[in-house]
């Protein structure tokens, strides 16, 4: 039974380190790509399939990740009381937000002065964790048909507006994206890129999943249900979609070629989460979970290694590829006194005529990996021999 459970957990393990992997792809394309800060990769009137496709692998990252937060909530409700899995999620998610708020935020701006977050995944993460501290109180059924309501919901919001700054500051926190910038007293700035209710309804959409991996499932039980639950995704994105009437805000539409009208029929919304996104996302997840589980080899195992420290691994990749933007500044001729007279997107880095082509853009990740993955391993190891309180919250 053990080296089954192992198994399980290895496969969640194997999943998330992909998507964490795939994760440094697009934040390495953000600090690097030449194009990524004046441009949208799923601008269909300016973009390629390759760049389009670079993008749009990257959009299975954030759900994923979610998910697979949810799926490990379960797991812990197997060995912990309710009692105490609500106290390890409040002060957990209180953690993450706070991370968010000081040194996650400052890896990716360099901003001294903390006068602008953008409240990220992490953030997301965080208060979902605190929301589910009190609902884990509730029935598995009542958390499952929640999750299912708010992914499923939430899109009625896409035409609602709000005119009252304070709505809107609410709304934008909680159910919408608009990327508007709030203030907070007279100098404190930000701006919500994840909405926090339709990522708990992913969230909770894992935590119900987490279920298929308790010891009332059979190994085949499990695989029959993820490969029914994943192709029943797919399908209803690809029939919601060819409707083009709810669960995106964005409708495709027919373009001048087969391919781009391809792209158009994938290009969904990810901020928030629509359903269709959710749909697209998700379903080939759980084909994978099911059909990873007894694989392995030198490439599962190194997947293995980022995702069993997801925290750790998020926190090093983005310093990692922050750091390594400040001597190509410096070497594409810009100066510190730039800093002050250039507009940057993140310290260091400029917002127009920087950076290299989508190809040297890849180079790039997989240096980035590859200096990832010591440090990860190196902590994987320290954390198994070692059973102190806070290396659960790291």
């Amino acid at each position: 039974m053990d080296s089954i459970l192992q198994r399980r957990i290895q496969s969640i393990d194997v999943v998330r380190g992909l998507i964490m992997a795939l994760m440094a792809l697009d934040h390495t394309r953000d600090f690097f790509h030449i194009d990524a800060m004046i441009d949208e990769p799923t601008n269909l009137d300016t973009t390629t399939p390759f760049l389009f496709f670079t993008r749009w692998i990257t959009h299975f990252c954030a759900p994923i990740f979610v998910f697979l937060s949810g799926v490990s909530i379960y797991l812990q409700s197997l060995r912990k009381t309710k009692k105490e899995l609500a106290g390890f999620l409040f002060t957990r998610g209180l953690w993450l937000v706070i991370a968010e708020l000081t040194f996650i935020g400052f890896g990716w701006s360099f901003n001294i002065h903390f006068d602008f977050f953008v409240l990220q995944v992490i953030w997301a993460i965080g208060c979902s964790m605190i929301i589910l501290s009190g609902l884990i109180f509730f029935r598995y059924c009542v958390l499952a048909v929640l999750g299912i309501i708010i992914t499923i919901a939430h899109n009625l919001m896409d035409t609602v507006s709000f005119s009252d700054p304070a709505q809107d500051m609410i709304a934008n926190l909680f159910i919408i994206t608009e990327f508007d910038r709030f203030t907070i007293g007279e100098n404190i700035r930000f701006l919500t890129a994840y909405a926090i209710l339709p990522w708990t309804g992913i969230m909770l959409l894992g935590y119900t999943a987490g279920k298929l991996y308790s010891s009332k499932f059979t190994a085949e039980m499990r695989r029959k249900t993820l490969l029914i639950a994943g192709s029943t995704l797919i399908l209803a994105f690809i029939i919601l979609r060819a409707i083009n009437s709810y669960g995106d805000p964005e409708p495709w539409e027919e373009e001048g070629s087969l391919t781009y009208t391809i792209l158009s029929f994938l290009n969904v919304t990810k901020y928030p989460p629509s359903l269709l996104y959710s749909c697209m996302t998700l379903g080939p997840a759980l084909l994978l979970l099911a059909f990873i589980e007894n694989v392995r080899n030198r490439f599962t195992d190194i997947l293995n290694i980022f995702g069993r420290v997801p925290f750790f691994y998020y926190i090093l990749h983005i310093y990692i590829i922050h750091l390594l933007c400040i001597p190509l500044y410096f070497i594409q001729g810009y100066t510190l006194a730039d800093l002050d007279i250039i507009k940057m997107s993140f310290g260091f880095r400029p917002v127009a005529n920087f950076g290299f082509s989508i190809g040297i853009t890849y180079v790039v990740w997989i240096f980035v990996l590859v200096l990832c993955y010591f440090p990860s391993r190196w902590y994987n190891n320290y954390k198994s021999t070692h059973k102190q309180w806070w290396l659960s919250y790291i």
